[in-house]
């Protein structure tokens, strides 16, 4: 199945003024990361993500630039508001907490495949159009 592209980004945490998340919407440029901002010292990112139509999701290829963790949430935008989203990929490790502190190996990507990571589409998956991203640490996202 082809990529499907985000269609516009619903709601966010933080962003630097010189990494917006719409950075994130620029399959082009994908060494344009989205950095938190400067003064944010949550140590957490968070994004709401509109696909351009529902598809079943049997991968997601993550761009890392500096995040310990991830985890990916999906739903509907004709659920309900308080209809929570549905976890496809839990809180996973990107980097090693050596890794982290040392910052090494900052920057990959992960590849993560339907019913190997994250939940398979047999087991409650479906057709999703939004994705909620959640990442910790100092995060960077590309």
């Amino acid at each position: 199945m082809a990529p499907v592209k985000i269609s516009h980004v619903v709601s966010f945490s933080s962003q630097d003024p010189r990494y917006p998340v719409e950075n994130l919407l620029n399959p082009d440029n994908p060494r344009r990361p989205w950095l938190s901002c400067p003064q944010d010292k949550s140590g957490q990112l968070k994004v709401e993500l509109q696909l351009e139509r529902a598809v079943p999701i049997g991968y997601i290829d993550v761009g890392n630039c500096g995040c310990a963790f991830l985890q990916i949430d999906v739903g509907r935008s004709s659920w309900p508001l308080d209809r929570p989203f549905v976890t496809l990929l839990p809180a996973t490790m990107l980097m090693s907490l050596t890794d982290s502190k040392q910052g090494k190996n900052r920057s990959g990507v992960r590849m993560f495949k339907d019913g190997k990571e994250g939940k398979s589409r047999k087991d409650g998956g479906g057709l999703y159009e939004k994705q909620r991203c959640s990442t910790k640490e100092g995060c960077e996202c590309y």
